[in-house]
């Protein structure tokens, strides 16, 4: 009886973990693969923060299109510009209560401008900021503003192949 109610628990816990979404902690060279991938795979990647209110307050729009676009060649990637330190503390539990299923990246560089200008030479490095890009088709669009889902829609439309 004691191992059928552990087996029971312990595929609880594993089924509760599964719905949750995972953040993965990545280094500017993962960035820079993803952003360099010859695909013909249109990359929308936003990159926000937690305490950032047009970014989180934009966060529904990309998870729209993600449900939108969910057949087509079309990958969103939320990029978290939070401190790495706040993994477990304030980013892994926002993207829980926001229910986010998108991609959602940490990136932990504690120097932006290593990375800023290695993302997109015209970012300052505000946010929100986010890049529509097609590498194959040589396709290439970048917002530093909070976007609508309309404005998401006609950027992917000029974006996508």
């Amino acid at each position: 009886m004691k191992r059928v109610l552990l087996s029971g628990v312990l595929l609880l816990v594993g089924a509760v973990g599964a719905l949750g979404q995972q953040v993965r902690v990545v280094k500017l060279p993962a960035l820079q693969q993803l952003l360099a991938r010859p695909s013909d795979t249109t990359y929308v990647v936003n990159f926000w923060a937690t305490w950032c209110a047009p970014c989180v307050e934009e966060l529904p729009n990309f998870e729209q299109l993600r449900t939108r676009h969910a057949r087509d060649k079309v990958k969103v990637v939320l990029v978290s510009l939070d401190f790495a330190s706040k993994l477990d503390t304030k980013v892994r539990p926002f993207v829980q209560r926001q229910g986010l299923r998108s991609t959602v990246w940490l990136l932990n560089e504690t120097d932006q401008n290593a990375f800023i200008d290695k993302v997109d030479p015209s970012w300052s490095g505000a946010l929100p900021f986010t890049l529509i890009f097609n590498n194959r088709q040589q396709r290439r669009q970048a917002f530093e503003k909070p976007l609508t889902l309309t404005e998401l829609e006609s950027a992917l439309k000029l974006v996508k192949p």
